[in-house]
């Protein structure tokens, strides 16, 4: 048998579930105190919806000395729980993404790392004779600093352009953002520079988190992983 608190949680929820009902009250969280016009017309609905609303919410609402609606305490409870509910729906979208992600395996991901550094490597010393100056003082170990940076430009760059280094490109993986939008170079700048500058860090930390699609740490920090474009059930790698 249901007790009284269990009844009122369910009111409550039943109350909520109507998408122009939370409207209502996240209009009035936001601009504090409406007159029933204005909400009629921020909201676009008629006159006879509006009422049977309002009605509806008249435990979250409270009127003004001139009639205006505003919010009790308990509608501002109502709001922050809306806007919780609203974070786990939009979280549960994203975690049945990630889940139908075919994640690239450590092993590709070594692979396309050491092409991308012998790339890096060619580029740097086979430089022209005009470039001399700075490939000699890599060469001779002056300034390593210079070509980690100019090997974290090179990953920058190209991740941020397509998601794929051309290490990644030959191997047949990419990154992309765990959120499923487009990943733009400051996250491909993020997760790079614990590749180039801090790997040790970035890996053991990685291993720490638990979580198969972060390798790295700095993956987790940018928002980032790392996907397999040749996986035998990817219909649509640029999906």
């Amino acid at each position: 048998m249901m007790t009284t608190e269990q009844e009122s949680v369910s009111k409550i929820l039943s109350t909520l579930s109507h998408p122009l009902r939370r409207e209502i009250l996240l209009y009035l969280n936001e601009k504090e105190e409406s007159s029933f016009t204005d909400l009629m017309n921020a909201l676009k609905i008629d006159t006879g919806k509006l009422s049977f609303h309002l009605r509806n919410l008249e435990p979250f609402l409270e009127r003004t000395t001139v009639g205006k609606y505003k919010l009790r305490k308990v509608g501002q409870n109502a709001v922050v729980l809306i806007r919780d509910v609203e974070a786990w729906a939009v979280e549960a979208k994203h975690e049945d993404k990630k889940s139908l992600l075919p994640l690239a395996n450590f092993k590709k991901r070594v692979f396309a790392f050491l092409i991308d550094l012998g790339i890096a490597f060619g580029f740097i010393f086979g430089i022209p004779n005009i470039l001399y100056p700075i490939t000699h003082a890599v060469l001779m170990n002056v300034d390593i600093l210079l070509f980690l940076f100019l090997f974290w430009v090179y990953l920058t760059l190209l991740e941020g352009f397509s998601g794929q280094t051309l290490g990644k490109r030959f191997i047949g993986i990419r990154t992309m953002r765990i959120d499923g939008k487009k990943l733009f170079y400051d996250h491909a700048a993020v997760r790079n520079f614990g590749k180039v500058f801090l790997l040790p860090f970035d890996l053991i930390m990685g291993y720490e988190i638990k979580d198969q699609r972060f390798i790295r740490y700095f993956d987790k920090f940018a928002g980032t992983t790392v996907v397999d474009l040749r996986y035998p059930n990817l219909s649509n790698p640029n999906s």
